[in-house]
């Protein structure tokens, strides 16, 4: 392994400081925060998708969409830098519609393949007091918040997949293993999930591999994207549904 130089090495930690290294920090804090408080772990709350704007639903509503929209942004900006360096950032990342069918269905098989053990392995965190109680929504019920959930999904999904697994991946394998790159990755998708507890960054740490894993065998981001998607809009609206129809209480 040799090391990144001093300019790809401060770009991407300026990446990470503006996304999702920025989010670990805040999940690491988080973390503590829980672990310190007088109740147990798994007897505290990770909200996912709260009201910005309580009571006001159109000024709720415009916070999220600037929300979607400005956290989009670090994509962007890692998009820039692999145009720049080393160009074409579609064919790095194989953002493309020749093999749509390809990129739907490998998406699919890996939603099923994590889906249903990540749903196992949360409830057998918070059984064995590892996890906190993740509420997937925190919206009003209000004819908005359907879309905004998936919205909110898909941008999940996008800023994840070509930040954490797209331009890193592409970067570190410049210069390092790739066990080292995989792992990277891996840990870093896992610590920004730690506001959920210990579960939360095994779970994800696991997925990371895969995804990983899978953007190195056929360099083609959109499939983590569509699983991703999956994966969120099931959690989120699933949730609400759930709450809304079928009476349940997290």
């Amino acid at each position: 392994m040799t090391r990144l130089s001093a300019q790809r090495r401060n770009e991407v930690l300026l990446v990470l400081g503006v996304s999702l290294g920025q989010s670990a920090i805040y999940a690491l804090v988080s973390l503590i925060a829980k672990l310190t408080a007088e109740k147990p772990l798994s007897q505290q709350a990770a909200r996912l998708n709260t009201s910005l704007a309580p009571g006001r639903p159109w000024l709720d509503l415009t916070y999220q969409i600037l929300a979607i929209f400005f956290d989009l942004v670090p994509v962007m900006l890692a998009w820039h830098l692999l145009n720049r360096d080393p160009g074409n950032a579609r064919g790095l990342l194989g953002v493309d519609t020749r093999k749509w069918r390809f990129d739907i269905g490998v998406g699919v098989a890996l939603a099923a393949a994590i889906g249903i053990p990540g749903l196992g392995l949360y409830f057998a965190g918070r059984a064995l007091g590892i996890n906190a109680n993740v509420v997937p929504s925190g919206l009003p019920d209000i004819w908005w918040a359907v879309p905004i959930l998936v919205l909110a999904a898909v941008q999940n999904s996008i800023l994840e997949e070509v930040v954490v697994v797209g331009y890193l991946v592409t970067r570190l394998r410049t210069a390092w293993t790739l066990p080292m790159v995989i792992a990277t990755s891996a840990i870093l998708r896992g610590a920004y999930h730690l506001y959920q507890g210990f579960g939360a960054f095994i779970g994800n740490a696991l997925m990371g591999i895969v995804f990983a894993l899978v953007f190195l065998k056929w360099q083609r981001i959109v499939p983590l994207v569509v699983a991703h998607t999956l994966l969120d809009v099931v959690a989120f609206v699933g949730y609400v549904i759930a709450v809304k129809y079928l009476n349940w209480t997290a």
